[in-house]
């Protein structure tokens, strides 16, 4: 796109301010400037996120040199003044808000701001500028009024992208699609280290190890980010984002490290290392102020509502859960996953979760979760084998929050889960140990973008998991991401697959499609 000399000298001059570490604190400082050309600032693209109906926040990385070692991203230690506009077109011919973020070496020279004042349901344009080096384009879209009649919403959810498994070709897929907004449900990166991939290609040094400290985990997500389709995709559509534990660590539960099974590595230990992780997180995501992490805590769960149709409830399975019973991984043996007292969710976050179950009135209640609620059996015979890492290993909270939004008679539920690199699609029972118990939500279990590398339509134990599993209707280990459409009458949910990850240019197509029929409103209100 080109951008007039006029335009250029008269970015950013309506009702500019700098802003404090790109999130919103005023400052009359005069800009910050560089003394010298660093390169492309712009390289990890742009971002937006977490829609309302008068705003968005808005997200970029300085990193003229994404993967210097120091995971500095080649800025100097000074701050810098960033500038953006957000307009009515992509032209920039009708700018409706403008003003500058102060970037600083502290958050990796990311910024965030969060732009208020516009008109709901409206798409916008929006870009950046420091200095002379103008940001690509990103297109964004505001919700709809709290209660305002929302005929539809259209939008795609994704999770698992580790970049030595594959490509993440499904991503150029998803920007060219008719979305109004992306879920991620989380293992945006991997800690693992990249020097063996899939991919076939060599990286540089600093990718070899595993991810422990921030600058490591600054470079993991650069390397992620680099990634043009990723790219296309943020630019194309706000994003929703939470986290599963690769962003960390692998299977992590609250300060428990999964290395402690290893190692007798004492909690502050764990605790300093998840800081880092969450700070990395936030400084590579479209995320609020009320998301920046306080050292090792971050909160993650939060709700985002579309008129009158749906409401979004994104958890945090990972932060405030126990540690796995019987040491983790599978088991068909593991009494302590019925223990009344063992959490998925911490209480504080489910009393939360139950609390907007009793106040939500949209047609359309979605819950944004990152490993199965569903039972997932591995044993056709009388023995129960599941994994102890997602909802089946504590059952009591699973049937605290299914009986609770039975009892409320919550309209719609639908879970849409990640982390398993499979396509399932589930009942939900208010007791699994009860066949004839009520069906009280459907989940839908979204495959990886290109984690385990190419898959295939039946992966391996899926025969056996729908024949011991009679709740799960289907089951596909192709990678993708899953397309949803929701109106007044029905929630559509399209699995989108790829043939193959581990090389580039593989075509989309839809492996299946499942409908649920909108029921009509069964709250009884003296019960709520």
């Amino acid at each position: 796109m080109g951008i007039s000399r006029r335009k250029l000298l008269g970015f950013g001059t309506t009702g500019a301010a700098a802003l404090l570490l790109g999130t919103g604190a005023a400052s009359s400082a005069k800009p910050f400037t560089t003394s010298r050309r660093l390169g492309n600032p712009f390289s990890l693209g742009v971002a937006s996120g977490d829609p309302t109906p008068d705003g968005v926040v808005l997200w970029t990385r300085l990193a003229p040199d994404p993967f210097a070692p120091d995971g500095l991203g080649g800025m100097p230690a000074a701050p810098a003044t960033v500038e953006y506009q957000v307009a009515l077109d992509d032209r920039f011919t009708t700018i409706v808000s403008s003003g500058s973020v102060v970037a600083t070496r502290q958050l990796g020279h990311s910024v965030h701001p969060e732009i208020h004042g516009l008109e709901p349901d409206r798409v916008y344009y929006y870009r950046f500028r420091m200095g002379a080096d103008i940001s690509p384009v990103g297109r964004t879209r505001t919700t709809p009024l709290p209660g305002m009649r929302t005929r539809e919403l259209n939008f795609a959810f994704a999770s698992c992208q580790a970049w030595h498994e594959g490509y993440f070709t499904a991503y150029e897929h998803m920007a060219a699609e008719d979305l109004d907004l992306v879920v991620h449900l989380g293992d945006y990166i991997y800690e693992d280290g990249v020097g063996k991939n899939l991919r076939g290609v060599a990286v540089e040094p600093q990718f070899y190890g595993e991810t422990f400290d921030l600058a490591r985990y600054r470079l993991q997500y650069s390397l992620y980010k680099s990634e043009a389709p990723l790219q296309a995709a943020h630019a194309q559509f706000p994003w929703i984002v939470t986290m599963d534990d690769h962003e960390v660590e692998n299977n992590w539960a609250a300060d428990t490290s999964e290395l402690d099974i290893e190692v007798d590595q004492m909690p502050a230990v764990f605790r300093q290392r998840r800081a880092a992780a969450f700070q990395a997180l936030y400084e590579h995501q479209p995320l609020r102020s009320t998301q920046m992490p306080r050292g090792s805590e971050m909160r993650m769960h939060r709700r985002i509502a579309y008129g009158d149709l749906a409401e979004i409830t994104m958890l945090d399975t990972r932060q405030y859960r126990d540690d796995q019973a019987c040491g983790d991984g599978e088991s068909d043996r593991c009494s302590d996953r019925f223990s009344a007292d063992r959490t998925l969710l911490g209480r504080p976050q489910r009393d939360w979760l139950l609390d907007g179950f009793a106040t939500s009135s949209a047609r359309w209640n979605i819950i944004g979760n990152q490993a199965p609620m569903g039972q997932c059996d591995y044993d056709t015979g009388p023995a129960t084998d599941v994994s102890l890492d997602a909802w089946d290993g504590y059952v009591a909270d699973r049937n605290t929050v299914l009986g609770r939004a039975a009892d409320l008679g919550v309209n719609n539920l639908v879970v849409i889960t990640g982390d398993r690199h499979t396509n399932y699609v589930s009942e939900l029972r208010r007791d699994f140990s009860d066949l004839e118990s009520s069906i009280v939500a459907h989940e839908f279990v979204g495959t990886s973008i290109c984690s385990g590398g190419d898959g295939a339509d039946m992966p391996d134990g899926g025969e056996t998991l729908m024949a011991a599993s009679p709740d799960i209707k289907f089951v596909n280990g192709q990678r993708g991401y899953v397309r949803v459409h929701v109106d007044e009458e029905a929630w559509r949910t399209d699995f989108r697959v790829l043939p193959y990850v581990q090389s580039p240019g593989a075509p989309i197509s839809t492996r299946a499609s499942f409908v649920v029929p909108l029921q009509k409103q069964r709250r009884d209100p003296e019960s709520a």
